[in-house]
């Protein structure tokens, strides 16, 4: 039975596609009676059917080489497109992840949207997102997978406007949707490109042709620009992170899957690429680079600012800076690991923080206090999420980090100082958001704030106990990176950085040993992080003003060029056509006199041209 499951673990995308299909009943509101809440219910069902197909599967499949399914969808001229299925224990641990984490946040949709009558709507997009991430961590093919990412792209606008009657919202949909076509562009570039070259889009084939290919320098670094610029956009790194900031205008649940998996999509693709992606170092360079600026920008932009979900917006594109990293520096391992521990713990943080918004019915930080003694579960939430992200023991991202910075050390010793900055910098980010919400005198805000419904808290502590369990988990399973192996000096500087961030955090937000809010000696250092080191700003005077400045020049020739020509030629038949009304006289001999006009003038240019013809010289 359980190598009958491993065998089908293909279909475990179709079971969200099945809740997302039943539906559509309520959606248009052809089923009235009930409300739309049965929608909910069901693709609840099919997403808990969905991970424990995957969980079953799992056993059969560790220890065992992949096995690769094909399914022919298209041949046309040559061109066989058959999509290609990888059945490993990497894969399918993918999907239990996705699932699950999926299966909390519908549990959480549940009470967060409660009074809410866009049931149907919100939880078969969630449907659509979950479809579409197991499908892509299943599927074996660029090509599809970038398929898959449009189909994720269009997942990511429709959850973000989702309450499509305030405008904000709308804008954040419309610029999250923008800016990663942005990337996809140059990525459907790369895609296009790589075939000719590899003759296959298959990853592991990919891997085998990388490992002999003889590419041109100038190849080699177009192909791995192009294949890096999709993954910049959907891991919202710079500069195309401006979007994930956006997307926070969407419900709170949604939130949670983009925060923790939806970015990871883009990671995903770049650890599949790595081999190509290594037959450049320009390449690699530019990768590392990106992260680098991305990681400490995100880290220092999310300290100053005052939205709690803008604040761990810019964490989450810190961290995949820190994954950008570990693929340009060839350590997959810990990218894999990475993107494990971030999407546990920032799930986590991203419920806890959503919980005390919903209840005390702001973003603000500088209006929330003093919550510790009113909400022990979410605080307590809050605090796990932040030792599982940083580089604390003994929570799963301290060995993620750890098995990074062993790495870096041995290799890139300057890239180990960037990583332990980041760390620091997170440590003390997230602990001036813990004493923000949860330090200090209450508010007028938070004075009547109890812990949420247990819909809302109850997934909120089961993932807790994940966190707090990866350790063991990575553990039983063997991946735990071993502790002999281990520089023990390398360890010993990442958990001082992390203390020193929590310290310095909790000194400045939690014991208030100085009067807030805290400002730099600097203004204007300040309000470059507080402004998001003005990059809207360089949009709107550039890429912004560019377009525009395009579109009224487009505007013009199509005004006063093409329509112009148009409508000479409109005006030249009908005055002709006017003319021509009054030769029409009926009078027999006006039109012998007309035929022989022509007839003459036809004969004259003839005769004209036979002359030219036979004298040159004319």
């Amino acid at each position: 039975m359980i190598q009958f499951l491993a065998e089908t673990a293909w279909l475990v995308p179709l079971y969200p596609v099945v809740g997302m299909v039943l539906s559509l009943p309520w959606s248009p509101g052809i089923i009235r009676r009930t409300g739309p809440r049965p929608a909910g219910y069901v693709n609840l069902l099919t997403t808990a059917l969905g991970l424990l197909h995957g969980v079953l599967a799992f056993p059969a499949v560790w220890h065992q080489e992949p096995t690769y399914l094909y399914f022919p969808w298209l041949e046309v001229a040559g061109l066989n497109l058959t999509i290609p299925i990888e059945l490993s224990a990497l894969t399918i641990g993918a999907t239990i992840v996705i699932t699950g984490l999926n299966l909390l946040a519908q549990v959480y949709a549940i009470g967060y949207l409660e009074m809410d009558w866009g049931w149907a709507r919100f939880f078969a997009f969630l449907a659509l997102f979950e479809a579409g991430m197991c499908a892509l961590v299943l599927c074996n093919s660029l090509f599809f997978s970038y398929i898959l990412l449009e189909i994720l792209t269009l997942g990511t606008y429709l959850l973000v406007g989702f309450w499509l009657n305030q405008s904000l919202v709308v804008t954040g949909a419309r610029d999250a949707f923008l800016t990663k076509r942005v990337g996809d562009l140059f990525l459907l570039m790369g895609v296009l490109s790589l075939y000719p070259l590899a003759g296959t889009w298959d990853f592991s084939q990919l891997g085998e042709w990388a490992k002999t290919a003889e590419l041109a320098p100038a190849t080699a670094t177009l192909l791995g620009l192009a294949l890096i610029a999709g993954p910049m956009g959907k891991c919202a790194q710079f500069p195309l992170h401006l979007w994930l900031d956006e997307a926070m205008e969407g419900p709170a649940p949604s939130t949670i899957l983009r925060n923790s998996v939806v970015v990871a999509t883009g990671a995903w693709i770049l650890i599949r690429l790595e081999p190509v992606l290594a037959l450049s170092p320009v390449a690699l360079t530019t990768m590392i680079a990106i992260g680098s600026i991305t990681a400490i920008g995100g880290s220092l932009i999310s300290i100053a600012q005052i939205d709690i979900k803008r604040s761990l917006s810019y964490t989450v594109s810190a961290y995949m800076g820190l994954i950008f990293i570990a693929v340009g520096t060839h350590h997959i391992a810990a990218a894999l690991l990475l993107v494990l521990s971030h999407a546990l713990a920032q799930a986590l943080l991203t419920m806890s923080a959503g919980s005390i918004m919903l209840n005390t019915i702001t973003q603000d930080l500088t209006q929330m206090g003093g919550l510790w003694s009113r909400r022990p579960i979410s605080g307590l939430s809050f605090l796990v999420g932040v030792v599982g992200l940083i580089g604390l023991p003994p929570l799963g991202g301290f060995w993620a980090l750890l098995k990074l910075a062993d790495g870096l050390w041995e290799s890139r010793p300057w890239l180990l100082v960037v990583l332990l900055i980041v760390n620091g910098l997170t440590a003390f980010s997230m602990m001036r958001e813990f004493g923000l919400i949860f330090a200090g005198q209450t508010t007028p805000m938070t004075v009547r704030s109890p812990e949420n419904i247990w819909l809302i808290t109850l997934p909120m502590t089961v993932l807790m106990g994940l966190t707090l369990h990866l350790p063991l988990v990575l553990q039983v399973a063997g991946l735990l990176p071993s502790w002999a192996s281990l520089d023990k000096n390398v360890a010993l500087l990442l958990l001082s950085s992390s203390s020193m961030g929590c310290l310095a955090g909790a000194l400045v937000y939690v014991v208030q040993i100085v009067s807030t809010p805290v400002r730099l000696p600097v203004p204007a250092i300040q309000n470059l992080f507080a402004n998001d080191v003005y990059t809207p700003q360089l949009y709107r005077s550039t890429i912004v003003f560019g377009v525009a400045s395009l579109s009224r020049l487009a505007n013009w020739v199509d005004r006063f060029v093409i329509d112009g020509v148009v409508n000479l030629v409109g005006f030249v038949s009908l005055v002709s056509g006017e003319a021509l009304r009054y030769s029409t006289s009926g009078q027999g001999q006006f039109y012998l006199f007309t035929i022989t006009f022509a007839s003459i003038a036809i004969a004259l240019i003839t005769g004209w041209t036979l002359i030219s013809q036979s004298f040159p010289i004319l």
